[in-house]
């Protein structure tokens, strides 16, 4: 024991004396290099600092379709991600080792041999040009040159050519090699080192370089990569100096021969090979989705809207998406490429990607909340447009799924969906009866002209033969019929109405609309006819909600998140609750058939507004379509028991260009071909009937409006 503690003091002390005399070629007095030496390396490896114990090195997040193999894109500050060592080839293990340590496997973190032959050549160039530098070293060095977590000066500081400097890498050095084995040590250098082309670590490499993976490695490819660790930016054959890069290369050639290494026969072929690069550029955020999927972007750009929304990553939006590009996840998306192909393909048939009007679409798994398509007629793009086009055909802005300025756009009659939820629950059956006038002059106050009596909100249908007279829920949602629904808000309080929207996701982006969901959500009588804005995934998902019978689930685009030790992490998982009473979801699923063409389970559907919807899909289906005022957007959002599909037609950049009533029966088309598609290979099913209670007869419940 005591002489094991002797033969450590000996090999600090002399560490000590010799890294002064390495870095100072003898400019300092022995005995303060003596002092410095032997008070800074006596450290274990508990006195570490956490960043070498567990080195915090940025690695790339990727970013799958749902099927978990095609890559939408990546997140990174460096490019770079983790290997095993043994899905390194051996030839680049020992053309490391040879270019930077040949004594690795020899020493115990600080080579005496090295640093004595470095002194040598300082003391004879009267310069340092030599640091002996191990690849413990080296790796301590950059661990602390790359931590986050450090200020900008101290990491400079962990860089300076200095003796502290060089006394703190080597008593670092000396502790880790004391805890680590020579191949975990070698591991996180070959997985930190920079390579040069913006390649961190040697995965990044090999894919920058040759476009390849660490474990197929040639020979020739190896000591390429081997040799510019040295001078990564000026060696660097894509952009810097080709023939320098191949200069190293025979270097580290030469030395895997000096080493016995390799065969010299094998170092002379590897000599000659051309240098033939084949690089490739990990994709770097969302405007770097591939040119042939570039419609991905709005479904990669909601992705990262929604990360930043979630504290599991950290506790400011900034630190979540810092996160993103540093932590090394693996995350499957819930993007469906057939589901996707069929929605954009949907959209654009609509209107061309130069058309100023815009259809986008969102689809939506009820159950889960996962998002399986966000599709509109853009390019997602931050190319210029032509003069006078401020959004078309390229666009970077969330036209499909709202935030960052985008406010959304009204959706119609489908908000009649809330007040016939809000109707239901407080104890009207579907069977509730009303004879609906063409027009109802209501007590809400307006200062709307338009749809003003006297200071009372007074809508109208818009075809009254087809329209009035004595309706249900059932014939008055099936035929969209104002005054019905604006007499039912009457009823039940239009609070009411505005909290259930809330209560299935509707947000209130726009500022006039949130103030009145705050304040003035009492007198707020045309919220049933769809006056608020929206996006085509808010309805989508609030309408999955119905057909989930009553559970919503948040909009959700991952179907699993991994970190970079593989671990699943619950964000990544369906946040669900039930927010509607079962019976009373299902009764709205029975009156929402009634647009679409279906029949109710009590076959009192009489009409619709997209009857066609049925026929051409084959299967059991609810849904609803909405016009705003003037036309200015139409929507359509149908829904089966398995997907949620929304879309709406508008002009994103001038509200006030009506769409025209038109476009709705393309639209229904469209909702029911991605329904049809996204539905191909998935069993029939049938919605389930809600109880007789519900239908015939009033069940009161207490009225919690706001």
């Amino acid at each position: 024991m005591i002489r094991a503690h002797l033969d450590k003091a000996f090999t600090v002390l002399l560490a000590g004396v010799l890294a002064g005399l390495v870095l100072a070629a003898a400019a300092l007095p022995l005995a303060l290099v003596v002092g410095i030496g032997f008070g800074g390396l006596a450290s274990s490896y508990a006195e570490l600092p956490n960043t070498l114990r567990t080195p915090p090195t940025a690695q790339r997040s990727t970013l799958y379709a749902a099927d978990g193999v095609t890559l939408i894109t990546s997140f990174y500050t460096e490019d770079r991600v983790d290997v095993p060592l043994a899905k390194v080839a051996p030839v680049m293990r020992q053309a490391i080792v040879a270019a930077e340590d040949a004594r690795f496997y020899q020493h115990r973190g600080v080579d005496l041999r090295g640093v004595v032959r470095a002194f040598t050549v300082n003391q004879r160039d009267g310069r340092a040009r030599q640091g002996a530098s191990t690849l413990t070293m080296q790796y301590v060095r950059n661990v602390l040159s790359n931590d986050p977590r450090l200020t900008r000066e101290q990491r400079k500081k962990a860089t300076e050519i200095s003796t502290a400097r060089k006394l703190q890498e080597m008593r670092y050095a000396l502790a880790l090699e004391r805890e680590l084995t020579k191949d975990e040590i070698l591991t996180r250098y070959l997985n930190i080192a920079y390579f040069g082309a913006g390649a961190y670590g040697i995965a990044a490499a090999t894919k920058r370089y040759f476009s390849t993976t660490p474990a197929r490695l040639t020979l020739a490819q190896a000591s390429l990569l081997a040799g510019l660790v040295r001078s990564p930016d000026t060696d660097d054959p894509i952009n810097g100096d080709a023939d320098a890069a191949l200069t190293r290369r025979s270097y580290v050639l030469d030395r895997m021969v000096a080493l016995a290494q390799i065969p010299a026969a094998d170092a002379a072929v590897a000599r000659d090979a051309p240098l033939t690069l084949r690089p490739s550029r990990t994709p770097n955020d969302c405007t770097a989705v591939p040119e042939q999927r570039n419609d991905w972007g709005f479904f990669c750009d909601w992705f990262t809207q929604w990360w930043s929304d979630q504290p599991a990553f950290g506790a400011t939006a900034a630190e979540r998406q810092d996160n993103l590009r540093r932590g090394g996840f693996r995350i499957v998306s819930s993007l469906d490429p057939a589901v996707q192909r069929a929605a954009v393909r949907q959209s654009t048939d609509i209107y061309d990607v130069d058309d100023p009007r815009a259809a986008p679409v969102a689809v939506v798994q009820p159950g889960t909340g996962r998002v399986l398509a966000l599709a509109v007629n853009r390019h997602y793009s931050v190319a210029p447009n032509p003069a006078g086009q401020r959004n078309y055909p390229n666009t970077v802005n969330q036209l499909i799924a709202g935030g960052n300025g985008i406010e959304g756009y009204q959706a119609g009659s489908t908000f009649k969906l809330f007040t016939l939820l809000a109707a239901l629950e407080s104890g009207r059956p579907l069977e509730t009866g009303f004879v609906a006038p063409s027009r109802i002059v209501t007590r809400f106050p307006t200062d709307d002209a338009r749809t003003s009596c006297g200071g009372r909100w007074c809508p109208v249908n818009a075809t009254p033969e087809w329209m009035d007279g004595y309706r249900t829920m059932w014939t008055a949602f099936g035929r969209s019929v104002n005054t019905y629904f604006a007499w039912l808000t009457e009823q039940i309080g239009a609070d009411r109405v505005v909290e259930m929207a809330e209560r299935l996701g509707i947000r209130f982006r726009a500022p006039d609309d949130a103030e009145l969901a705050r304040s003035g959500a009492r007198n707020w009588g045309a919220f049933t006819l769809g006056v608020s804005s929206t996006t085509p995934l808010d309805l989508a998902n609030a309408y999955a909600t119905v057909a989930a019978e009553g559970t919503w689930c948040a909009p959700l685009p991952v179907v699993s998140i991994r970190d970079n030790a593989g671990k699943e992490v619950a964000a990544g998982l369906p946040d669900c609750r039930q927010v509607v009473d079962t019976e009373v979801a299902r009764a709205a699923a029975d009156a929402a058939r009634c647009p679409v063409g279906d029949q109710s389970m009590y076959r009192r559907c009489d009409g619709g507004t997209a009857e066609k919807l049925r026929s051409g899909l084959g299967r059991p289906v609810a849904g609803k379509t909405g016009s705003s005022e003037r036309n200015e957007t139409e929507s359509v959002v149908a829904f089966t028991p398995q997907l949620a599909v929304a879309q709406i037609a508008a002009n994103p950049d001038d509200p006030r260009d009506a769409v025209g009533a038109a476009v709705q029966s393309r639209m229904v088309d469209a909702v029911g071909r991605i329904l049809a598609a996204a539905l191909a290979d998935a069993p029939v099913r049938d919605f389930v009937p809600p109880n007789e209670s519900i239908t015939y007869r009033p069940v009161p419940t207490p009225r919690d409006g706001n």
